[in-house]
């Protein structure tokens, strides 16, 4: 069999790279290793509930008139109508440190209120920060490697205020502990911050049958329980991939989704570095409840919550991190167009984990690694009470996941998240004619990754650059 590109990985980058090659009558083959789509943010079903998985909220959120905003923009490049969405703004969200506590919404007004009242003194150098921001360009491929807390640390001088709003930027999206690059970090603030969080009716099922149906419509194809076993080159290039250990897909192009250090890991030849993988993973809990959150007094979204003076966005010593959390409500949207699609309560509970730990302990037993999951459920509750949630709710059925669960579903090492800190922005790697496309290209998010993908299959692809 030959196409012109293989794509590794049928997530949000995969298939959207898919679509975009397959407009232009690309012949174009997606392998994914699993029997559904989504990588990272997927969905499964359990005690006949269907869960969520990664997408706590959509970024970027955008109205229909908003034409230049990124994701309006993206899905007119995939030409896919952004009203099938059915988005819903977030009510609110919170970031919660022992003694201080910032709103923001979809408004960058309401933050910058929110500033003005509980730091006076810095809310001139946040504007000027924020002046610095929407003046960058992000996506320029060419952006060198800066640390962003070097550059934020220019504007703001209060370390309290540093902290508070690297929080939600670090957690939804960097690879690097304690701190991001900052092209990635002016990314997720505008992402977060000035356009803020959504929600598409459905969850993320929605967004994935809508790529899945485009997908169809072009043409594209996909295949579920092929895994790349092995890339093959020539005179170092690409020239085919091996599936499941035997089939031979001969191709001009790879795009690999699937993490940089995993995609060097499947090369035929020794590869010239080793990149390395991220640090950061995470447990979730998620209870499904009697009570909504409104009922039992919390209205905000999404809490970032936090129990130290600073926030310790780091690979813990022990299995999760107690003290710090997001938590999401997904009942608590606005949802003014259509009801709460959920009959019940829905409460998730996100912490920073070890998977070394977490991997040690299911060796030692499944007993034991379900003990020790119970203790995160535990905590959960306590974290919730801390959110200000009320007692009073029954948990009518609750699941835990924890690093090795990521690790077994993606197969990226560590059960790293946010992919390995040797990121390839140009997409490039040391093989002619295999890009690298996702999380380790380097945009973030949802709306990131398939922004990832249609940027790396025009660049590389369609454009048919090399550099």
């Amino acid at each position: 069999m030959k196409v012109d590109t293989v794509i590794i990985g049928a997530g949000m980058s995969g298939l959207a790279a898919g679509i975009r090659l397959s407009m232009y009558n690309k012949k174009v083959l997606i392998v994914e290793k699993h029997t559904i789509t989504g990588g990272l943010n997927s969905y499964y079903a359990r005690g006949k509930r269907k869960f969520d998985v990664g997408l706590h909220a959509l970024t970027n959120f955008v109205n229909p008139d908003d034409r230049g905003k990124p994701f309006n923009k993206l899905m007119k490049q995939l030409r896919i109508p952004l009203a099938d969405f059915k988005l819903t703004p977030q009510n609110y969200s919170l970031i919660q440190f022992p003694d201080q506590k910032l709103k923001f919404t979809n408004d960058i007004d309401f933050l910058i209120s929110e500033i003005s009242e509980k730091f006076p003194s810095q809310i001139d150098g946040f504007m000027n920060l924020l002046n610095h921001i929407k003046n960058f360009n992000e996506t320029d491929l060419s952006n060198e490697t800066v640390m962003a807390k070097d550059v934020v640390r220019n504007f703001i001088s209060d370390k309290s205020l540093v902290e508070m709003i690297f929080c939600p930027l670090l957690i939804y999206g960097s690879a690097w502990e304690n701190d991001m690059d900052f092209s990635q970090f002016v990314i997720m603030f505008k992402s977060i911050f000035l356009e803020g969080f959504g929600r598409p009716e459905g969850g993320v099922r929605t967004i994935i049958d809508l790529l899945l149906k485009r997908l169809g419509e072009v043409g594209g194809e996909i295949r579920f329980k092929a895994e790349v076993t092995r890339l093959i080159t020539k005179d170092g290039k690409i020239s085919a991939v091996e599936i499941n250990g035997g089939e031979i897909i001969e191709c001009d192009n790879v795009l690999s989704s699937i993490g940089l250090p995993e995609t060097m890991k499947v090369l035929d030849a020794e590869p010239s570095y080793t990149p390395r993988p991220g640090a950061l993973s995470f447990t979730e809990s998620i209870l499904i409840t009697d009570k909504k959150p409104r009922d039992l007094g919390v209205d905000a979204t999404i809490v970032f919550y936090n129990n130290r003076p600073e926030y310790l966005y780091q690979k813990p010593q022990t299995l999760f991190d107690k003290e710090s959390a997001v938590v999401c409500f997904p009942n608590n949207f606005k949802y003014d167009h259509f009801q709460d699609d959920y009959e019940e309560g829905v409460l998730r509970v996100t912490n920073i984990a070890n998977y070394d730990l977490w991997n040690q302990e299911l060796l030692v037993s499944k007993e034991n690694y379900k003990a020790k999951k119970e203790l995160v459920f535990e905590q959960s509750k306590s974290i919730l009470r801390a959110c200000g949630l009320k007692d009073g709710y029954t948990v009518a059925f609750k699941d835990i996941f924890t690093p090795t669960t990521i690790k077994r579903y993606t197969g990226h090492f560590g059960g790293t998240v946010y992919g390995s800190i040797d990121k390839t922005r140009n997409g490039t790697t040391p093989v002619a004619g295999l890009y690298i496309c996702g999380t380790d290209q380097g945009f973030l998010g949802i709306v990131g990754s398939m922004l990832s993908g249609i940027s790396m299959a025009n660049l590389h692809v369609l454009q048919g650059s090399s550099s």
